[in-house]
């Protein structure tokens, strides 16, 4: 048994959970998650926990026993806390906005750069060089900001470019004179 997918799932008491024929639906106060659970996995209700179970004993399905269980913990943290990624655009003339449900970014090219922000996503611009991006599907959340940051991956000799908060960038020495 997986040691990550024994351990049982704490609900709090505004998320309400219910389980149909293998869709399993997730309502908290910050929206709707639902997932399809395969067959072979049996989710008990108890007292404001839920627990995973694992019906067939076999190596691949002990492999998935974890991963669902984590993937139905992340759908309980989305629904009553959301998941934030914060961004950090680092160069000169370097800055965000948003425009309606439009990302703009100011990346040092000759044109600004508009990112479609999709419905289940919250983007916020504290200053010009801070993002803050809130979502309940923690995937959603991340494939958006790593996006974001493809336009400007932090590059390694001026450290200029867009950064997660609190991202080491291992610096180059450049050019030495002779």
């Amino acid at each position: 048994m997986s040691r990550i997918g024994k351990l049982p799932i704490k609900l709090p008491a505004s998320v309400d959970v219910t389980n149909n024929n293998s869709l399993l639906t997730i309502k908290g106060k910050f929206g709707t998650l639902e997932k399809t659970i395969p067959e072979i996995f049996g989710i008990e209700q108890n007292d404001g926990t839920l627990i995973v179970r694992l019906e067939n004993q076999t190596r691949t399905n002990k492999a998935l026993h974890g991963l669902y269980r984590t993937l139905i913990n992340n759908m309980v943290i989305g629904v009553s806390e959301q998941f934030l990624k914060t961004l950090m655009l680092q160069g000169v003339g370097y800055r965000a906005s948003v425009q309606g449900k439009t990302l703009v970014l100011n990346l040092g090219f000759s044109h600004p750069v508009n990112i479609d922000i999709p419905e289940t996503i919250n983007v916020e611009v504290v200053q010009n060089t801070t993002i803050n991006i809130k979502a309940c599907d923690k995937e959603q959340l991340g494939l958006f900001a790593a996006q974001v940051r493809s336009w400007r991956p932090p590059e390694p000799y001026k450290g200029k470019g867009i950064l997660y908060k609190d991202e080491q960038i291992l610096r180059k020495a450049g050019k030495s004179g002779k």
